[in-house]
């Protein structure tokens, strides 16, 4: 028998089976499709085989990292949810996908990662209570550059020098790509019917994370909230195919996921790992302090016992 097809995503939270978009699409497709997967839910990029989430690991091709390769091996294994869709289906779902990604995507990064307030409170906070110390000290940081560099390569450079006028345009896009999908969707149960599709696990991981994270600052949640539809065809999927993985993440916070194992977690040495992460990481924050001139070293003068001095200044943290 072959082995089994293995995810690694990252946990839920919120009532989400993955708090992170693309995690979430790969999951909402393999529900739809049936394909069985062994799935790692976990905290720490640093476990997926390819060092990023989310990734698949095959017997086949080894190990697919984005999301619409994952997607496509997933096709290619016979679990197909565009099975029945005719050619112009498929043109639809295509055009959709990309109007998700030009105008809804950049909306959410910026949401999620780029609005102070939402940042601070929301997601910088999620992350450094869920990641493992001592990661959680330096990935949420790291994680918000990769948002910001995906953000400059959808929307380009400009960005940078007139943030409050490329918000506005990212919300007016966001809200107009709401607006249409509501009007796309009417009284459907799907967007291609009453069977799911790609589509609608691509639509429904961008939407599920907007509506039900507990952002600070929510505008664009509250359009998405004004919009029936989307909203009860989101807690329509989320009823359907998470009903066990709605309450999991309900009843599990950050601290005390850290202290639990996750699926595929257990290690015969997890002890020696643990002490391992422990050293690594506090080799890694001495060695930034070092070179960022947090901590600085000073010797005495030639002709005295050589003696070390730690000076340690107040500097703004760097996000």
């Amino acid at each position: 028998m072959a082995a089994p097809m293995e995810l690694f995503c990252w946990k839920g939270d919120w009532g989400l089976p993955s708090v992170d978009v693309d995690c979430l699409a790969v999951l909402t497709y393999a529900r739809f499709s049936g394909a069985p997967l062994k799935v790692h839910k976990i905290t720490n990029p640093w476990k997926s085989p390819s060092g990023s989430l989310p990734a698949l690991r095959t017997e086949e091709n080894g190990v697919i990292s984005q999301t619409h390769q994952i997607i496509t091996h997933l096709r290619k294994q016979k679990y197909n949810a565009d099975y029945d869709l005719s050619a112009r289906q498929g043109a639809d779902t295509l055009a959709f996908v990309s109007l998700l990604e030009e105008k809804l995507l950049p909306a959410l990064i910026h949401t999620f990662w780029i609005d102070a307030k939402n940042y601070v409170e929301h997601t910088r906070k999620w992350y450094a209570e869920s990641i493992p110390f001592p990661l959680n000290f330096f990935l949420p940081n790291r994680m918000h550059r990769q948002h910001m560099e995906r953000l400059r390569l959808i929307r380009g450079d400009a960005w940078i020098e007139d943030e409050g006028e490329l918000e506005k345009e990212l919300y007016r896009d966001a809200q107009e790509c709401l607006s249409l999908l509501s009007q796309r969707l009417g009284s459907q149960k799907f967007f291609f019917g009453d069977s799911p599709a790609s589509l609608d696990a691509y639509i429904f991981s961008h939407l599920a994370l907007l509506l039900k994270a507990n952002l600070p600052s929510s505008k664009l949640q509250q359009h998405l909230k004004s919009l029936d539809n989307l909203c009860n065809y989101c807690v329509s999927i989320l009823s359907m195919y998470f009903t066990w993985d709605m309450a999991a993440s309900q009843s599990t916070s950050p601290r005390r996921a850290q202290a639990e194992p996750q699926d595929g977690d257990e290690e015969p040495h997890k002890r020696r790992n643990q002490i391992l992460s422990v050293a690594v990481g506090l080799i890694a924050m001495i060695g930034y302090a070092l070179l960022s001139g947090i901590v600085s070293i000073q010797r005495g003068s030639a002709g005295n016992a050589v003696t070390g001095r730690v000076v340690i200044g107040e500097e703004d943290e760097e996000d």
